[in-house]
Order: C-alpha cells, then structure tokens, then sequence
C-alpha cells in the first residue's frame, strides 16, 4: 500500500502529484488496465514470451557490452496547438 505523508507546508495538489508519480512508478496503473478486461490465455502467454525474450536480450547485450537502444521517448503532438 502507497502512503504519501505531507512534507511541511506542501499543497494537496503537490502530494496527489507525489501519489501519481509513485503509483506509476510501482506499476499499478499498468496492472490496473491490464485486468480492466479479460484477456485470453494464449494472448497471457505470448505477453509474457514477449517479456522474457525482452529481457533475455537485454541481459545478453549487457553481457557483451553493448549498450542496449534507447526507449521510446513522448514526442510532442503534432498539429494545431492548444493555447
């Protein structure tokens, strides 16, 4: 269980943001839309073959020295923008 406890003169908004950040941080909010809905055994399996092949692929390239490629970063929207 998360616990933010207020730190001086800190605003509600400050620690809800706090709050937000930790939860994402843990994986909840992950979780929580994962098992939103129903998702079919073969679909669990090829999620978690994806994974651990990620991950052995990571653990190989760190072996070797090779520095794994970066992640995909938020790119601002393109379009019209909101004043």
């Amino acid at each position: 269980m998360l616990k933010v406890k207020s730190r001086g003169n800190e605003t509600v908004d400050q620690m809800l943001r706090r709050f937000k950040k930790l939860c994402e941080k843990e994986g909840l909010i992950k979780d929580m839309k994962r098992i939103a809905y129903f998702e079919k055994p073969s679909e669990k399996r090829r999620r978690q073959m994806r994974k651990a092949q990620k991950r052995e692929m990571k653990t190989l390239m760190e072996a070797n020295g090779i520095t794994p490629p970066p992640t995909k970063e938020r790119t601002e929207r393109r379009g019209r923008e909101h004043a």
